[in-house]
């Protein structure tokens, strides 16, 4: 026996590399969430997703320039704090407008029209003609009819007219040229009734 070997195996240079060498990827392949939109699984239902936004920082623009001012000392919140200090001047001249008294209007005219007053009745002149109107009346127009056949911009419609019956050798001027009943022929009963046989020898 040659070394710590047993049998007859000896140590030989692999083939190749072995897996037992290479650590599992772990996390590397990327599956798509289920929570929230972006990038959402599309195989599961989508529930609403809310975000919370931060508090917006305070704009350059609207910040104050902070203790830089020297405010005097009477400049108070509520106002300039001042002592009294009455002035001597001369009264202010003042300019007289020139204004309708109260008797300047008269308001009998209007007053019947606000309280109540009885009917009044007033007698005028007769006011003058008016100069007639140079327009034609409603009978100088002529319409189209409407009925008949010599129409122009409506539908010709049938046109019927009834006459009287004339009088000429008429029964009604002469009263002995109607006839009697036993003017006209007996009528065979076989014209407007069934036909009964006939039988001849």
């Amino acid at each position: 026996m040659e070394g710590p070997w047993v049998g007859t195996w000896r140590p030989h240079p692999r083939r190749g590399p072995i897996l037992a060498e290479f650590s599992t990827p772990g996390p590397k392949y990327w599956l798509p969430g289920t929570i929230g939109h972006t990038a959402h699984d599309p195989t599961k239902y989508r529930a609403p997703a809310y975000t919370f936004r931060g508090s917006k920082g305070p704009a350059t623009d609207s910040c104050s320039p902070g203790p830089r001012y020297l405010i005097h000392s009477s400049i108070t919140k509520i106002g300039k704090h001042v002592a009294p200090s009455p002035l001597v001047t001369s009264r202010p001249k003042t300019k007289i407008a020139v204004t309708p008294g109260p008797s300047d209007y008269t308001t009998e005219h209007a007053n019947r029209h606000i309280y109540y007053t009885a009917p009044v009745q007033s007698m005028v002149f007769r006011p003058k003609d008016l100069k007639p109107f140079q327009t034609p009346g409603p009978g100088t127009y002529t319409l189209p009819r409407i009925l008949g056949p010599n129409t122009i911009c409506t539908h010709a419609n049938p046109c019927y007219s009834m006459v009287g019956k004339s009088q000429y050798m008429s029964a009604f001027r002469d009263l002995a040229k109607t006839p009697g009943p036993a003017a006209f022929g007996r009528v065979e009963m076989d014209i407007y009734k069934t036909r009964a046989p006939k039988y001849t020898m």
